[in-house]
């Protein structure tokens, strides 16, 4: 099924509940922007390889060309998020709970941002969609099994892939560079990480701007009362569209992420942020092919995690790690809760 963008305009002026749909799901994607997107980019800003607005106009170019060549290649990704729950039955209650779950995840996201924490929206969407169909359904079975066991996986994949991926990288460019001429080698990994933060900028935009236009096209079908559609194309606009508003985002509240990511929780060298970038650009890639729904932020941050424990344990800011992973580990229920209780109070509201 394809939706034209003159067809959209027309639905959103004469269905009230598709415009607040849009409307919400948009400006959850610009707290995406706001408080994940600048995680791609932390590194490459913190080695000062390049500045801020410049990482910043990348990271708006390269996430529009991870969305638009990814879903060209496959939108499995796009397609797990919008198989994931069961939205079944009554569509106006169906359209009320999508609302009450995307009104959950900012919530949860901009509280996270006022603390600096770098908090995964992917796992806020997630956690807050399926809430929101438990407290639909009145029970699990709003929830599709083989879909969330992805996302389980995913999970815990990414995170050690991370992580190894991270401390295999940086140990073999310090074996191949030993012995360059240091200001050389710096010279060429100031160049080389602004190419490493462009591919993180892409699979950013590979994995998670998928997941959000696969929430995007639930919301058009819910609200025209087409609660079992199982097969769509994601338009080009809707792309384009997407790519702009995460833009925006991460302009408007980007550095207190990216100093969280890149400055406070390890000093990197020029090599190092390359390296960390590399191995999370890498398993985002391999995540993506197969379609796997991962975290970019638990990807890029265990990346830069397993780099400085390459180099030594106490050059890891572990204590600033710790409060990552308890907000990592609260995602899950405390979205997941928010969600539910939103649905159960909307539903009975509208």
């Amino acid at each position: 099924m394809v939706i034209s963008f003159s067809n959209f305009l027309y639905m959103i002026t004469t269905n009230s509940m598709l415009f607040i749909t849009a409307v919400l799901t948009l400006v959850v994607i610009l707290v995406n922007g706001w408080t994940d997107a600048p995680n791609a980019i932390a590194t490459c800003v913190s080695t000062r390889s390049i500045t801020v607005k410049s990482a910043i106009l990348m990271a708006a170019v390269f996430n529009f060309f991870g969305v638009f060549v990814m879903t060209a290649i496959n939108a499995n990704v796009a397609q797990t998020i919008y198989n994931m729950v069961d939205f079944g039955g009554n569509s106006k209650d169906a359209i009320v709970a999508l609302c009450a779950a995307l009104f959950a995840i900012v919530t949860w996201a901009t509280a996270a941002w006022w603390f600096g924490i770098p908090t995964s929206e992917s796992h806020a969407l997630i956690a807050g969609i399926s809430g929101a169909a438990i407290a639909l359904q009145n029970g699990l079975s709003g929830i599709n099994v083989n879909e969330w066991a992805k996302i389980i996986y995913g999970l815990i994949i990414s995170t050690i892939l991370g992580f190894l991926l991270g401390w295999i990288v940086v140990k073999v460019i310090g074996i191949v560079c030993k012995g360059l001429n240091r200001r050389k080698a710096n010279d060429f990994f100031q160049k080389a990480q602004i190419g490493s933060g462009a591919a993180m900028a892409f699979m950013h935009g590979a994995q998670d701007g998928q997941k959000f236009m696969g929430v995007f096209m639930l919301g058009i079908f819910l609200a025209n009362g087409q609660a079992n559609v199982t097969d769509f194309i994601i338009p080009v606009w809707m792309m384009i569209l997407c790519s702009l508003i995460m833009a925006i985002g991460t302009s408007i509240g980007g550095y207190r992420i990216i100093k969280s990511v890149g400055i406070d929780m390890c000093k990197l060298e020029k090599y190092q942020g390359f390296s960390a970038d590399i191995a999370a650009a890498s398993s985002l890639f391999i995540s993506s092919i197969i379609g796997m729904p991962v975290s970019t932020t638990h990807t890029k941050t265990t990346a830069i995690m397993g780099v400085g424990a390459a180099k030594r344990l106490s050059s890891v800011n572990w204590g600033l790690v710790n409060e990552m992973v308890l907000t990592w580990v609260l995602t899950f229920p405390g979205c997941g809760i928010i969600g539910f209780l939103m649905a159960k109070l909307f539903i009975i509201i509208f």
